[in-house]
């Protein structure tokens, strides 16, 4: 008999060049109970050669690596499953690394020395479908792609230079109603339901509601691939 109370366990595969920080993030991991290591990879290439076989729920990443950096493999990972949640850790809480990862498709950024209970609050958030940047740079870094890409929306130009600019878009602004954009918004801001009602003055079922809509509209599952294509297609008003 199935028990439907058991809690569902997040699958998440370790990567990073240094073998005792992959000793240390499993051993936290695997004393959870909704929790298990899937996997460990040592560079970018063996995470996508590892990642394609075992289909993990999250993923937590590093930057600097040898063969392939943790920001081209989290490139090559979202492409290849967006429905796999890449989590940056890191020992840099550096600005281009920050933009570079979210454009990648990373949906949460964190710092190596962190408390353990604050990595597994992101792992367990990413995977409930939440967007998270725990550092004041990423915050930073976060809101200025933002003004960025809204500031240059209407402007931007199809030139061969800009490489995003041959992305095919998903889901055009002129398709998302002026409240569902600023619902998106917020959701790029890692605002839950509740603080999102709070912002736009308005009720959380409402807020789910349009959730459901901007989903639907653009062709994606859950709330993190919603803001991670709205970064990396340049659609957030």
């Amino acid at each position: 008999m199935v028990n439907k109370n058991k809690k569902e366990t997040i699958r998440v595969v370790l990567v990073d060049d240094q073998t005792m920080i992959r000793q240390g993030l499993g051993y936290v991991i695997k004393m959870q109970k909704d929790m298990e290591v899937s996997g460990e990879a040592s560079n970018g290439e063996e995470a996508v050669k590892l990642i394609g076989e075992v289909i993990p729920d999250v993923v937590l990443m590093d930057v600097q690596m040898p063969n392939m950096s943790g920001i081209d493999a989290t490139r090559e990972i979202t492409r290849l499953h967006p429905s796999i949640k890449v989590l940056i850790l890191t020992t840099f809480d550096t600005y281009d690394y920050i933009v570079d990862g979210i454009r990648a498709g990373a949906v949460g950024y964190m710092l190596k020395d962190s408390d353990s209970q604050d990595m597994l609050d992101l792992i367990r958030r990413a995977h409930q479908g939440e967007a998270l940047f725990y550092t004041a740079t990423a915050a930073k870094a976060l809101a200025e792609v933002l003004q960025f890409q809204q500031k240059n929306h209407a402007s931007a130009s199809h030139s061969d230079s800009d490489t995003d600019s041959v992305l095919p878009p998903l889901v055009m602004l002129d398709q998302l109603t002026d409240r569902e954009q600023d619902v998106l918004e917020q959701l790029s801001y890692g605002k839950r339901n509740d603080q999102i009602a709070q912002h736009l003055l308005i009720s959380e079922g409402t807020v789910k509601t349009h959730i459901h809509r901007i989903l639907q509209k653009m062709g994606v599952v859950d709330r993190t691939q919603a803001v991670a294509k709205a970064i990396r297609y340049k659609i957030v008003k």
